[in-house]
C-alpha cells in the first residue's frame, strides 16, 4: 500500500478504521504494517487528521506489534506535535490524541516510560487547562495508566511532587469541577492519589486557602472557609468508596485527614440555618461536610473487624476523638421532626433532652442520618465502640434517633441499625436498654410518644421498636 493512496484516499481511510475496529483487523494491518507507514507520512491533512488519530488509536488497542511500533516509530513525539502545537488543537483531535497515548500506556513498562518522559510536566499540564470533559477524561486515563503497575509508583510520587506534578492535578479538578467529567479515569486517579497513598491533604490543602501553622507534627493547615473544588474531590472520593470499595486500599493518614476536615468543616457551617436540600447543596462548607461524613461512614462499613490494619485504622479514629465529636453532634442537634411534634402529646415525662434556643438545626437535608450511620457502622462488631457509646451516655440518644424525620429520609432505618449494632452481643448495654425502659418516668419520652418502645430480643440479643399494648 502505498504512502500517498493513504494520503489522499479517503475511501482507503474509510475502510482502514473499519477494519481496525477488530481484533482481526488489527492483526492484519500490523502484519502489513500500516501503523508504521502512517508515522512515516510528512504531515496529516487537516481534513482527515481526525481520521489519522483514530485509526492510530484503534490500531493500539490491544495489539502488541502496533503498540510496539508506535514507540519505535517516534510515535510519542509526533503526536506531542499535534496535541501541542502553536495553534490549538480542536478538542475532538486532542481526545482522540489522547486515547492513543491511554492505549500505548497500557501495553507496559517502556511504553508508559516513553509517554511520560515526552509530556510530564508542560505537555500534561497543558492539557488539564483545556476546559473540556471529552478532554480532561483520556487525560486521566493516561495518568492514571502511567502511575499503574511496575514503576508507576515513582511517576505517581512525581505528578503529586510540589513544583511540577500538583498543578497538574489542580488544573484537572479545577476542569471536572467547572466542566463536568463522562469516565472513571478522574475517579481512578484520585483514588490512588488521595485514598490509597499519603497526598490527599496536600491536594486538598492547595485546592483552597488556608493558614498554615508549624507545630511539633509538622505541617498543620487550619481552615476558615472551603472552595467548590475541595467539596468537589470530597464528592468524587465519596462516591469512589461507595460504589468501588473492594478495589480500594484506605491508608490510615486519609481516614485521619478526612477527620480533622469534618472537624474543620463543624465549626465553619452556621448550624441555626435549617438546610432545605440534599447533597450536593451549592455551600462548599456544608457539602465539604456532608462528604466527610459519608466518607467516614463508608470507611467504617468497608473496613474487615478481623483484619489487624483494620484495627489499627479504627484504633486511629478512636483516639482523635471520633465518637465523641459524633455523639457531640447528636447532642448538640434539636429533636428529630416527628419527635418535635409528639412531644406536646407527651404529658408528665421528663424529657431528657428539652428543645432550647442553643439547639441546632440540620444544615442539609440527611444531616442527622448521616451522624447515625457512621456511628452505626463503626458500632458494628466492635464491643470497645459498644463499650464506649455507653460510658458516654449515647445509648438514649441513640435510641432517640429511630424514628421518621422529614428532614432525614431513611433516619428510622439507620437508627434501628445503629441500636441493633449496639447492642449485639453486648449483654451490658442490653441490660443498660432494659434498665431504661423500667424506668418511671419514661427515659426516652420521644419513642414513649409514637406509641412505641424498645425491647431486646431475647433469643437474638437485638434491639426492635414495638407498639406499646
Amino acid at each position: 500500500m502505498a504512502d500517498d493512496e493513504m494520503v489522499f484516499s479517503g475511501e482507503t481511510l474509510e475502510s482502514l478504521l473499519e477494519a481496525s475496529k477488530t481484533p482481526e483487523g488489527r492483526w492484519h494491518l500490523a502484519s502489513a504494517g500500516t501503523l508504521d507507514a502512517i508515522l512515516r507520512l510528512p504531515s496529516f491533512p487537516p481534513h482527515t487528521l481526525l481520521h489519522y488519530l483514530r485509526l492510530l488509536r484503534n490500531l493500539c488497542a490491544g495489539e502488541a506489534a502496533n503498540q510496539d511500533s508506535f514507540i519505535e516509530s517516534g510515535g510519542p513525539d509526533r503526536i506531542a506535535a499535534i496535541l501541542l502545537g502553536p495553534r490549538p488543537a480542536p478538542p475532538e483531535v486532542l481526545r482522540a490524541g489522547l486515547q492513543l497515548l491511554g492505549n500505548v500506556a497500557l501495553a507496559g513498562e517502556a511504553h508508559r516510560s516513553a509517554v511520560w518522559a515526552r509530556f510530564f510536566p508542560s505537555g500534561f499540564l497543558e492539557l488539564a487547562r483545556v476546559r473540556e470533559p471529552g478532554v480532561c477524561d483520556p487525560l486521566c486515563m493516561v495518568l492514571d495508566t502511567c502511575c499503574s503497575s511496575d514503576g508507576g509508583r515513582w511517576r505517581l510520587e512525581e505528578l503529586c511532587g510540589f513544583e511540577k506534578g500538583l498543578p497538574i492535578l489542580l488544573e484537572i479538578i479545577t476542569t471536572a469541577s467547572t466542566a463536568g467529567h463522562h469516565e472513571e479515569w478522574l475517579e481512578w486517579l484520585l483514588s490512588k492519589v488521595c485514598i490509597e497513598d499519603p497526598y490527599f491533604f496536600l491536594l486538598f490543602s492547595k485546592l483552597g486557602p488556608s493558614n498554615v501553622s508549624h507545630n511539633s507534627s509538622g505541617v498543620e493547615y487550619q481552615y476558615t472557609v472551603f472552595t467548590n473544588e475541595q467539596a468537589f474531590l470530597l464528592g468524587v472520593l465519596s462516591k469512589c468508596l461507595t460504589e468501588r470499595p473492594e478495589d480500594i486500599t484506605i491508608s490510615n493518614d486519609f481516614a485521619l485527614d478526612i477527620l480533622k476536615i469534618l472537624k474543620a468543616a463543624s465549626t465553619i457551617v452556621d448550624f441555626n440555618s435549617r438546610g432545605s436540600s440534599a447533597l450536593p447543596t451549592g455551600s462548599p462548607a456544608i457539602d465539604v461536610l456532608g462528604y466527610s461524613l459519608a466518607i467516614l461512614r463508608d470507611i467504617c462499613a468497608w473496613e474487615n473487624p478481623t483484619s489487624p490494619a483494620t484495627e489499627t485504622l479504627i484504633d486511629s479514629l478512636l483516639s482523635a476523638g471520633f465518637l465523641e465529636l459524633l455523639l457531640s453532634y447528636l447532642h448538640q442537634l434539636e429533636p428529630p421532626s416527628t419527635v418535635r411534634k409528639s412531644i406536646i402529646h407527651v404529658k408528665d415525662q421528663i424529657i431528657q433532652q428539652p428543645i432550647t434556643d442553643s439547639s441546632k438545626v440540620c444544615p442539609y437535608k440527611g444531616y442527622r442520618r448521616d451522624v447515625v450511620s457512621v456511628i452505626g457502622n463503626c458500632l458494628h462488631r466492635r464491643k470497645q465502640v459498644q463499650d464506649e457509646t455507653r460510658l458516654l451516655n449515647g445509648i438514649p440518644l441513640l435510641l432517640q434517633q429511630c424514628v421518621v424525620d422529614e428532614d432525614n429520609p431513611f433516619l428510622r432505618e439507620w437508627g434501628l441499625l445503629a441500636v441493633r449494632n449496639l447492642l449485639e452481643g453486648n449483654e451490658e448495654n442490653q441490660c443498660a436498654v432494659a434498665q431504661l425502659e423500667l424506668q418511671e418516668p419514661v427515659t426516652s419520652p420521644e419513642i414513649a410518644g409514637l406509641g412505641l418502645k424498645v425491647e431486646v430480643d431475647k433469643e437474638s440479643g437485638r434491639a426492635k421498636l414495638v407498639n406499646i399494648s
